[in-house]
C-alpha cells in the first residue's frame, strides 16, 4: 500500500491511488489532516488545470507547497479530482 512519509510522519496512505506523471495521487479521505495547512499558491497545468498546494507541518516544522492537488481539473484529469500528490523530500513507499 503507497504511504506518503516525511519527518517520519506517514501524511497518507492507500490502496486507491491514481499514478499521473510518475506520481502517486492519494484520495482525499487518505489523508492525515493533522499534517496539512492550506497554500495560497497555485500554479497551471496545460492539461490537468490549476493546481491547488498545502504545506505539510509535521512537529513543529513545515514544508512549503509540500503537497498538491486539482480542486477543479481538466476532462483529461477528471480522475485525480481533489486527489493529493507530493514532493520536495516527501518519501513515497510502496
Amino acid at each position: 500500500m503507497p504511504k506518503a512519509i516525511w519527518n517520519g510522519a506517514v501524511l497518507a496512505e492507500s490502496n486507491h491511488c491514481e499514478v499521473v506523471e510518475n506520481n502517486q495521487y492519494f484520495p482525499p479521505d487518505s489523508l492525515n489532516k493533522d499534517y496539512f495547512e492550506e497554500s495560497n499558491t497555485h500554479t497551471g497545468c496545460p492539461w490537468k488545470g490549476t493546481a491547488s498546494y498545502y504545506n505539510v507541518v509535521v512537529d513543529g516544522q513545515a514544508n512549503k507547497d509540500a503537497a498538491w492537488y486539482y480542486p477543479e481539473p481538466k476532462d483529461a484529469a477528471k480522475n485525480i479530482k481533489g486527489y493529493v500528490a507530493f514532493w520536495k523530500g516527501v518519501k513515497i513507499e510502496m
